[in-house]
């Protein structure tokens, strides 16, 4: 299959970027907290970085953009978990610039066609 395209992409660089930091982190916590909220946090964040592939690998535009919303969607569930983290003291830092990072990268690609 080769070197894919995806992989080029700023989204989806800072979105696997944010799920290695975050998949550290989350293997620190007590057991009870990693399969409760450090699971869902940890899917949720992998998801946005897998659908951005899986966009890229679509052939026409408006399934591309659909996959992509899915991806947003993926992104703002991991502000939620990670909120949820914060507030439960879980994380020892804050993602909130890199979530932005990855939104402001995402909406870009939603608006103009992913290139082939």
């Amino acid at each position: 299959m080769g070197g894919s395209s995806f992989r080029d992409l700023e989204a989806y660089r800072h979105a696997v970027a944010l799920g290695d930091a975050v998949h550290a982190e989350v293997l620190r916590w007590d057991s009870f907290e990693r399969w409760s909220t450090g699971l869902q946090l940890v899917r949720s964040v992998d998801s946005v970085g897998a659908n951005i592939a899986e966009a890229v690998g679509r052939w026409h535009e408006a399934d591309k953009r659909r996959i992509l919303f899915i991806a947003r969607g993926s992104l703002y569930e991991t502000e939620h978990w990670l909120t949820t983290a914060a507030k439960r003291e879980l994380l020892e830092g804050s993602y909130s610039s890199q979530v932005n990072e990855i939104a402001r990268a995402l909406n870009g690609l939603i608006r103009r066609p992913i290139p082939r």
